[in-house]
């Protein structure tokens, strides 16, 4: 009996949220994800935010706290990571989608950066947005 307990409870910790597997719209996120490693990975900062929402009401939390607008973020990213050799190679690992009221999710996840002046992590939670038929992400917090 314990060990089937144990295997039932591997199954469940291990099994995909049903709503992931279910909504048409966690690829959709997750193909937006993607374009902003490969931009990021390219060197594009722009293309890389591209991806968020060309406000003044953008939120980016980050670890010099609380920036406001889509320029704002833009310039801090480039003062944070400029040129290749400090902006590396970006890969995220997606971990849980959380379908909101209305047109919107809220998604964490882990960012890795292998760079040749030292690697750096940490991990994020966004907010997206269906905006003009798109998703932007429209707050991040990421540390």
């Amino acid at each position: 009996m314990r060990s089937l307990i144990i295997i039932i409870a591997i199954f469940l910790l291990n099994a995909q949220n049903p709503l992931q597997a279910q909504d048409p719209e966690v690829p959709r996120i997750k193909a937006l994800m993607n374009d902003q490693l490969k931009a990021w990975n390219a060197g594009d900062l722009e293309g890389f935010m591209g991806t968020y929402w060309k406000s003044d009401s953008l939120l980016f939390i980050g670890k010099n706290g609380v920036t406001y607008g889509w320029q704002a973020t833009l310039d801090n990213y480039k003062k944070s990571y400029p040129g290749k050799e400090g902006m590396g190679t970006l890969s995220f690992n997606l971990l849980e989608f959380k379908k909101l009221p209305g047109d919107t999710y809220f998604v964490i996840g882990k960012w890795s950066l292998a760079r040749t002046i030292g690697d750096l992590s940490g991990h994020f939670s966004i907010l997206l947005r269906r905006i003009g038929g798109e998703w932007k992400i429209v707050a991040d917090h990421s540390s």
